[in-house]
């Protein structure tokens, strides 16, 4: 099966802690048919999240598979396969690419304020993000000055909208495009 006769992809983008978890989860809920990937199962290591975008539009919607990284051991670890037949809604910083996004159905990007981002990211992940925040906020404004993912994606939402609001403005859209 080729790329454009894939199932529809959702792309899932923004910095950390602007919301992203919350809404794919929120997606996968009200579409269970999708398969949900998080990049963070992908990303190689705290300084990967350039190579776990590449993986998206090289590897992911071309070869219908992914190679999960193992935070454990710091090393790749098992090969997983995903189903070309169903939507795939992929998450995480770095999915809205316009490499990415040219093999995609639609792409979000999420906002949020950086003090409140800083907050609800090392809330979430506590201890284990803290040594890395700076380094990976590095990250992304590279990538985000690269790529431009706000213009790239088909819509800005905000991370403090009610999740509620945010899935039923898109959940129409969605289904148009075979969610």
């Amino acid at each position: 099966m080729s790329p454009t006769s894939r199932a529809p992809v959702l792309l899932i983008d923004g910095r950390s802690g602007s919301g992203k978890t919350e809404l794919a989860s929120a997606f996968a809920r009200e579409f269970p048919h999708a398969e949900l990937l998080r990049l963070d199962h992908v990303y190689p290591g705290w300084g990967g999240l350039e190579a776990g975008s590449a993986q998206v539009h090289e590897v992911i919607l071309t070869q219908h598979r992914w190679r999960r990284w193992d935070w454990f051991v710091n090393e790749l670890a098992e090969w997983r396969e995903l189903d070309p037949t169903r939507p795939l809604i992929i998450e995480g910083c770095g999915a809205v690419s316009e490499a990415n996004r040219s093999l995609a159905a639609y792409g979000i990007w999420m906002e949020f304020d950086d003090d409140w981002r800083k907050r609800r990211a090392l809330d979430r992940d506590g201890e284990w993000f803290i040594p890395h925040w700076d380094e990976w906020a590095v990250q992304e404004e590279v990538f985000i000055a690269r790529e431009n993912p706000k213009a790239v994606a088909d819509i800005t939402v905000r991370g403090d909208v009610p999740l509620h609001e945010s899935i039923a403005l898109l959940s129409g859209r969605l289904r148009a495009l075979g969610f």
